[in-house]
């Protein structure tokens, strides 16, 4: 199973990023797709997630309104479309896959991370 993560970059407040997680090696679509955010020191924060069958969005308060999550399935891809970025929106930005089995066990697979930096 690969995570592959990209389109990170510089950018400057007020911009936007496309986000892109492409996967392989898994029936993509029994999974749901997360993005976290990691700050240097600072816990992993899932901020936006897509579930495998109805496409249910989910959004962190901090984000809602600004990014927009979505997914390809054809493609075995999840994007996060980033508006209206701010400084504080930096951070490295890393893709979960997550399936649950019949019992309830969790199945997790990371990407590698893609840098975010907004400049003000």
């Amino acid at each position: 199973v690969q995570l592959q993560a990209s389109g990170g970059g510089l950018v400057q407040a007020g911009g936007s990023l496309r986000l892109s997680c492409a996967a392989s090696g898994l029936s993509f679509d029994t999974y749901t797709i997360a993005w976290f955010r990691q700050d240097p020191g600072k816990e992993r924060d899932v901020i936006s997630c897509i579930s495998s069958t109805t496409g249910t969005t989910y959004y962190v308060d901090s984000v809602k309104g600004r990014f927009t999550i979505s997914r390809d399935n054809a493609k075995n891809t999840v994007y996060l479309q980033m508006n209206s970025l701010k400084p504080e929106d930096t951070a490295v930005y890393y893709c979960n896959a997550r399936t649950t089995d019949v019992t309830g066990w969790n199945y997790d697979h990371w990407g590698q991370g893609t840098l975010v930096t907004v400049s003000s």
